[in-house]
């Protein structure tokens, strides 16, 4: 073992270590003490942000299976704020609602060590390995609450992501069955010589990967789980998962099928554009019908889904910094938008149906204003992060000759439009129906205060992010 492989994982291995360090506070906090759990966390995830600008640039290689190139390494930073951000939200949240405080930020942790590793992972089975580090924790932060609704939504994911696991696992059994190897530059270099139509072993394999990557990025008709999982689960932790493993997932796919998977495009990209463009439609069709801001933003999220399938399909070089840049300003908008469901909710009430944010203007403005800023991007409206999100992705789907789905994209983000104004309208045009939401707490604010701030930034001065992007996708594509 030589330092090159320790500096690969040093990021993964420091947010290791802060969730060890919160189950061992757990273990021996008394109960009537409520140490700051969280710091550690935050600590943690700091240290990491930091290794993770030390090693840009340098394309270290750990233990023959981990890369920190700038690729995963914009995905880690993108999820080490993820991680900040959900834990600053946290801080009001676990203890009200009455969720074990070590066992909550232990299970974020380490479902973003897999998360990071997902990301910066060279062989499937390493892949497969960090996938279901990240699936189970969130499988328990699914369902921490212990009430019925937690449970319900933690047993459906779990049954659904394990049928999904077993089929990203058959990919890879029949991966290494035709090409003798699971690491992505062996699989790349023997795919470059081969026919994908010459061999239905590669063909299978191919469309059980492709199943399991759908499945974590609720993809038409791997969605299901998404809007019962999204609605059950607490508000905080539906805003973690949501953006996390989407961020993750889409990482993991690009640098399987946009690498090692790119010599066989033209077979597989017709059918991921099937699935963008279904994936666009349901997902906001669906989600206009929704009176549950909770399962709303679930569908929501599938339809973000779509449009990042585009940039997948579109494949040039502006599709992949658009993946990039999207997944960052998605990230920051979805979770500024959950932050508040939760801040605003209560241990009785999670405060979640439209009705409940009627006359939020007049009760508490400035998170109105706040909500409101996160729904304008994720409706993609200047100058918030989700208009040059959404305009970097059309842009590449033409550039590639895509015009249909840049149309389906367009139409869609119009429909869109119209059920994130709504939960404006209800906030600003209506009297207050229920009673007074809690106060938020003043880190709450400020965590949704940082949140908006980068909404902006990205979307004012988004250069400078491209830019990183650009650097990034030339590390592996």
């Amino acid at each position: 073992m030589s330092n090159t492989d320790l500096d690969a994982v040093i990021p993964m291995l420091v947010v290791t270590l802060a969730a060890l360090a919160t189950m061992i506070a757990e273990a021996f906090r008394k109960p009537e003490e409520h140490p700051p759990m969280g710091l550690l966390g935050l600590i943690g995830l700091g240290f990491a942000a930091v290794t993770s600008t030390y090693l840009w640039g340098r394309n270290t290689l750990g233990f023959g299976v981990i890369i920190a190139d700038n690729f995963g390494l914009f995905v880690t930073i993108t999820l080490v704020i993820i991680g900040i951000l959900t834990i600053l939200f946290s801080s009001a949240v676990v203890r009200r609602d009455g969720m074990p405080e070590g066992e909550y930020y232990s299970l974020i942790l380490f479902s973003l060590v897999g998360m990071m590793m997902m990301a910066t992972a060279t062989d499937l089975l390493v892949v497969f390995i960090a996938l279901e580090v990240l699936s189970l924790a969130v499988y328990v932060l699914t369902g921490i609450r212990r009430d019925v609704a937690g449970t319900e939504a933690a047993f459906k994911y779990f049954l659904l992501g394990s049928f999904s696991s077993a089929f990203f696992l058959y990919g890879i059994a029949f991966t290494y069955g035709v090409t003798g190897s699971t690491k992505l530059a062996d699989i790349g270099s023997f795919f470059s010589a081969q026919s994908l139509s010459g061999n239905p072993m590669i063909l299978i394999a191919v469309g059980l990967l492709l199943v399991g990557f759908a499945f974590k990025i609720s993809a038409v008709p791997f969605h299901m789980w998404t809007p019962d999982a999204y609605e059950g689960a607490p508000a905080i932790v539906t805003g973690f998962m949501s953006t996390g493993v989407k961020v993750a997932a889409f990482a993991a796919f690009a640098r399987v099928f946009l690498s090692s998977l790119e010599p066989f495009k033209n077979d597989w990209a017709p059918l991921v554009a099937a699935l963008a463009a279904l994936t666009m439609i349901l997902g906001t069709v669906v989600g206009v019908a929704q009176n549950n801001l909770k399962r709303m933003l679930g569908y929501s999220s599938i339809a973000h889904g779509g449009y990042l399938l585009v940039a997948l399909v579109a494949a040039n070089d502006l599709g992949k910094q658009a993946i990039l840049f999207y997944l960052l300003s998605y990230a920051l908008t979805n979770l500024a938008a959950f932050g508040v469901i939760a801040l605003l909710g209560s241990r009785e009430r999670g405060n979640d149906e439209l009705r409940d944010y009627a006359g939020l203007w007049y009760t508490r403005p400035g998170v109105a204003v706040l909500m409101t800023v996160a729904l304008l991007s994720l409706g993609g409206l200047p100058p918030t992060a989700g208009f040059f999100a959404k305009y970097y992705v059309f842009l590449s789907a033409v550039s590639a000759g895509y015009y249909g789905l840049a149309i389906i994209g367009v139409l869609t983000s119009v429909v869109s439009v119209f059920f994130y104004i709504r939960i404006v309208v209800y906030m600003y045009m209506q009297e207050p129906t229920t009673q007074t939401p809690p106060r938020v707490s003043n880190i709450g604010v400020a965590a949704l205060t940082l949140a908006i701030v980068a909404i902006f930034y990205l979307g004012i001065l988004p250069t400078s992010v491209i830019n990183l992007a650009s650097e990034s996708i030339g590390t592996i594509f």
